[in-house]
């Protein structure tokens, strides 16, 4: 069996670009729709939760999935948060 040399697969391997410095909007970006997706979701499974409660025409599934939503939803921007402090600390730490 031959083993070819790598020129050959060089055309396979995709070209990657690698920009100055990631924009601080970028990330800025990221935490207003992960927290924006959170208030979203807590005011549907509030609104749902009411309409049930007046005995609007809810079922108890769909009051219940919307509560679950906000929950996760509330639960991954309280790790990203969590993620985020520990890494600035970290790179304090480091810079020290």
């Amino acid at each position: 069996m031959e083993i070819g040399n790598l020129g050959s697969i060089g055309g396979l391997i995709p070209k990657i670009k690698i920009t100055d410095k990631p924009s601080v909007n970028q990330f800025e970006n990221v935490f207003k729709g992960v927290i924006e997706n959170t208030m979203k979701a807590q005011a549907e499974s509030a609104e749902l939760t009411k309409k049930l409660v007046q005995g609007g025409n809810v079922e108890i599934h769909e009051v219940m999935i919307a509560g679950q939503k906000a929950k996760t939803s509330l639960q991954l921007l309280m790790e990203i948060r969590n993620k985020s402090l520990d890494m600035y600390k970290e790179l304090t730490r480091i810079q020290i």
